[in-house]
């Protein structure tokens, strides 16, 4: 793509979801054309704001689905691949669903880009793919080995091996692999690390740690969406067939980290139960500095930023039935 100010047509696939909601708003704030398309497994709630955007169309519809494809990719220049049953524990509940989708469709979406024309595809991937470093103090870069430890980093381990083994024309391929999302977003989801530990002490003053040594990075839903705005936007030969972390260094913490900032946003008596876990032998630390030198990228919110703003939605009421299925994945 040639520069930060162009507008263009994109396909955001997943646009409904906890990211692509936050990713399809930021782009038709900037102007772009967006095509959403999406199955709307936990309803449509996050695409209300959205239809205030002339520019705005969407497709209901599995990304596995040709035709359904070619409707929400015929035009367009460039698509935002996020649709996916995304997180560990929904991928192993239905593995074969998890593959179907996430690898299958991916693949299929590709070939339907490819068909099109579409000149840029960008690649929601995760830093899970990084599963349990031999020594966790050492931070783990983008060619640092991939050890994937479930179904959801294996399906996104296969697909960014399969997009970027064809990165030899149209589609131009970018995979970002992004951190432990946080905060508020239109899909509101309180299953995440984040978002979970804020809830569970601001509304039952106590919380059941597993693995609270365990390290992670972590990245706000603001921030993801910046990261693809600016892949998308940035000149093609920085960005083809180029695998980016997405976070900040400095947002790397063990649970127990966690745990602490979020108590210290909360006044009062709290009840913390850790609870060891080897079972889930996820233990990372991940260097950003690649998509910082390379496209000079920063994040805006930190990890206490979105504690605050978490803890805001609950104080004030603006969310209530926290234990409403539509929360979670």
């Amino acid at each position: 793509m040639s520069d930060l100010n162009s507008k263009q047509c994109v396909t955001v696939t997943g646009c409904a979801g906890y990211v692509g909601s936050v990713v399809s708003e930021l782009l038709l704030r900037r102007g772009h054309i967006v095509r959403g398309l999406d199955s709307l497994a936990y309803g449509g709630s996050a695409l209300l704001g959205l239809y205030q955007y002339q520019n705005f169309q969407f497709t209901n519809g599995d990304v596995r689905d040709k035709e359904t494809l070619k409707e929400a990719l015929e035009g367009a220049d460039a698509v935002i691949h996020l649709a996916a049953i995304v997180g560990d524990p929904a991928c192993s509940r239905r593995p074969e669903l998890a593959r179907s989708v996430n690898l299958e469709g991916s693949l299929r979406l590709f070939s339907v880009a490819r068909e099109l024309g579409i000149k840029q595809l960008i690649f929601a991937s995760t830093c899970s793919n990084y599963g349990c470093r031999a020594d966790p103090t050492l931070y783990a870069c983008e060619e640092s080995p991939l050890a994937p430890l479930s179904v959801y980093a294996e399906t996104k381990v296969a697909a960014e091996k399969a997009f970027l083994a064809h990165d030899n024309g149209d589609p131009a391929i970018t995979v970002l692999r992004f951190a432990t999302v946080f905060g508020v977003s239109p899909r509101m989801r309180f299953d995440l690390t984040v978002n979970e530990f804020t809830l569970e002490l601001q509304i039952r003053r106590r919380l059941v740690v597993f693995g609270e040594q365990f390290w992670r990075p972590y990245v706000h839903v603001r921030d993801v969406a910046r990261a693809v705005a600016l892949a998308l936007g940035s000149p093609t030969d920085k960005v083809r067939g180029q695998v980016f972390n997405v976070g900040d260094t400095t947002q790397n913490f063990q649970k127990r980290h966690i745990v602490d900032l979020v108590r210290s946003q909360i006044p009062g008596a709290v009840k913390i139960k850790p609870v060891p876990q080897h079972e889930d032998p996820r233990d990372y630390r991940v260097s950003f500095d690649k998509i910082h030198r390379v496209l000079n990228f920063q994040i805006t919110t930190t990890v206490e930023d979105g504690i605050r703003e978490v803890l805001d939605i609950i104080r004030q009421k603006v969310i209530v039935n926290f234990d409403d299925a539509c929360y979670r994945n």
